[in-house]
């Protein structure tokens, strides 16, 4: 005959336990609460649940397996379970890092995949879900907590990221980073002279020490367009930046010069044109002059989709000098 589980008194119905049993149950809805609804077998063992009582919730439901020796404590998991799961799972001193550390700080958007998680070098088991990377050490100042899991600092996540993904999306952290005013440069190239020959290293300095600052862009078509400027070599416009209380795509201060752009899957309400033009026109109140180019245009005629801003760009510049000298 199979041995059953011995049953534990943190199982009995809610009107029937006693005291030790409410402790034991407060401690594991702290312990939920420190550690986004997860927790390890041994941290189960230390606030007084058996083995034999941890087996049973399995069975039961009230426990789910997430990782070996790893637990979601309830039925639902919520924010940020996966990523303090893997975590926990790894072991002490891991820490979330690149693409799941860049997701947590928002610096890229959350993706449905494998959990990037770094642990200090030592071997380590493979495990569902979890992509691990391994260092000798961090430096205190390149780790931190953020909502309640460790995390990489934004500006080792960025150096982190630098080795494994294209310019387009490092200059995109980096922007946001910046933006948010999690990262500087100097804080940057600091960590980037504590690891010279460290894989990214050459790409994250190449976009340090570009003249053109990194831009945010947030669609396809705000992509391409700023290829197209930087390739044509016109001067670099403030991207995604806000002006008189509306954000704009890209903005030339200096010639009062707006250029909208419109992505693939763009599809216009007659109330959002409304207040697009609305919008327009309160700009051109201010003195700027909004341009408006489509996905189609910036595809398939960017030649003259080009000479077009480049007309506007030099005609505003020309009538700012001339008022500035009438002045």
């Amino acid at each position: 005959m199979d041995r059953q589980p011995i049953p534990d008194d943190t199982d009995r119905d809610a009107c029937n336990v006693d005291g030790d049993s409410q402790v034991r149950e407060r401690a594991l809805a702290a312990l939920a609460r420190r550690q986004n609804g997860v927790a390890r077998r041994d941290q189960l063992l230390n606030v007084g649940l058996s083995r034999y009582a941890i087996d049973s919730r399995v069975k039961s439901g009230r426990l789910q397996v997430l990782h070996r020796g790893v637990y979601l404590l309830g039925p639902v998991a919520p924010p940020l379970a996966r990523e303090t799961a893997a975590v926990l799972a790894c072991g002490h001193g891991a820490v979330l890092s690149h693409g799941s550390a860049a997701a947590l700080w928002q610096l890229i958007p959350f993706r449905d995949r494998a959990i990037d998680v770094t642990v200090p070098a030592r071997r380590t088991r493979r495990r569902r879900g979890i992509r691990t990377h391994r260092v000798r050490t961090f430096e205190p100042d390149e780790i931190t907590v953020l909502n309640r899991i460790p995390v990489t600092t934004p500006a080792r996540t960025v150096l982190d990221m630098a080795a494994k993904v294209p310019t387009r999306e490092l200059e995109q952290a980096v922007a946001e980073a910046e933006r948010k005013r999690h990262v500087s440069r100097p804080k940057l190239l600091a960590l980037l002279a504590r690891y010279p020959r460290r894989p990214g290293t050459a790409a994250l300095r190449s976009l340090l020490r570009c003249s053109e600052r990194p831009a945010l862009t947030r669609s396809g078509a705000e992509v391409l367009f700023l290829s197209l400027v930087r390739r044509a070599q016109l001067s670099q416009p403030e991207v995604n930046t806000s002006l008189h209380g509306h954000e704009v795509d890209f903005l030339w201060r200096r010639e009062r010069l707006i250029v909208e752009t419109d992505g693939f899957a763009f599809h216009r309400s007659r109330r959002e044109f409304e207040a697009d033009r609305r919008r327009d026109t309160e700009l051109a109140a201010q003195g700027f002059q909004v341009m408006r180019v489509t996905w189609r245009q910036i595809t398939g005629e960017p030649e003259a989709t080009l000479t077009r801003v480049a007309q506007a760009l030099a005609r505003r510049s020309e009538r700012s000098q001339t008022a500035s000298r009438s002045g």
